[in-house]
């Protein structure tokens, strides 16, 4: 399932930046980029400074992304993405950058031909990393009525299938919110630290475990030393950070949605 969601990120991230997407095959996915994704993807500053300088014509790049090893067909060669890999995080980061937050309107379907009230929506995307010497990343999508205060899971999910668009639909009117974003953002905040402090925190116990297992090694191999040197206390220090258990959360991008209709 993680995997499926990546490979919709996918799409959803290119056919937002206007590139555009030449196969979408089972576990895979080809598509060409635009002159601005290639300079901020492709990292080859010198190649589009001397286009630039000379007049040529442009040829940005192509990328293929692996989503699926076992689906893919065996003649697709590409980058193999996941949760952690860098490009995955490349993605972000440049999704952060130029579409940190969205305002969107629901376009009522059959168009209307009398006033329809559209309700607002806080829309907050998160990452959350448990860290360790072992790492996990988790997204999350929140949505938060900002009348009633109810909140969903998956709200990126469910937009999917929804027709949005940037400007007021004719016919349409916004309601002004009761929960203003700021408070909103709070509410979020504190249900997803109360929801991890609810979770299943073994990983974090064998990591501990494992920590102690490697200090006491490390004691073993310098018991003999009355005075341990300063690489005791380097190892020491290194062995600590590398095992102790963190868990990070950082927002991705969000919005203010007006809905027509309830999730």
């Amino acid at each position: 399932m993680l995997q499926q969601e990546i490979h919709q990120y996918l799409e959803n991230f290119f056919e937002a930046t206007q590139c555009t997407i030449l196969e979408n095959g089972p576990g895979f996915l080809t598509v060409q980029l635009t002159i601005e994704m290639d300079k901020e993807l492709m990292n080859r500053p010198f190649y589009w400074t001397y286009l630039e300088k000379t007049g040529g014509i442009p040829n940005p790049g192509k990328l293929t992304f692996i989503t699926d090893e076992e689906k893919a067909p065996e003649n697709v060669k590409g980058e193999y993405i996941h949760f952690g890999a860098p490009r995955l995080h490349q993605l972000f980061h440049s999704a952060k950058k130029m579409a940190a937050y969205i305002r969107l309107y629901e376009q009522p379907n059959p168009p209307p031909f009398q006033s329809v009230p559209l309700y607002p929506w806080l829309n907050v995307n998160l990452k959350i990393s448990y860290r360790s010497d072992r790492k996990r990343d988790v997204l999350k999508s929140f949505g938060l009525h900002l009348i009633n205060g109810m909140l969903v899971d998956h709200f990126h999910e469910k937009m999917q299938s929804r027709q949005l668009v940037p400007k007021i639909p004719d016919y349409c009117f916004t309601i002004s919110p009761i929960i203003k974003p700021g408070s909103g953002l709070k509410r979020i905040d504190a249900f997803v630290k109360n929801e991890i402090a609810a979770s299943d925190h073994s990983w974090a116990v064998l990591a501990k475990k494992r920590q102690e297992e490697d200090l006491n090694l490390l004691d073993q191999f310098y018991a003999d030393q009355v005075d341990k040197p300063e690489t005791y206390e380097i190892e020491k220090k290194a062995l600590i950070d590398q095992y102790e258990p963190k868990i990070n959360i950082e927002i991705i991008n969000g919005g203010l949605f007006y809905l027509a209709s309830p999730i």
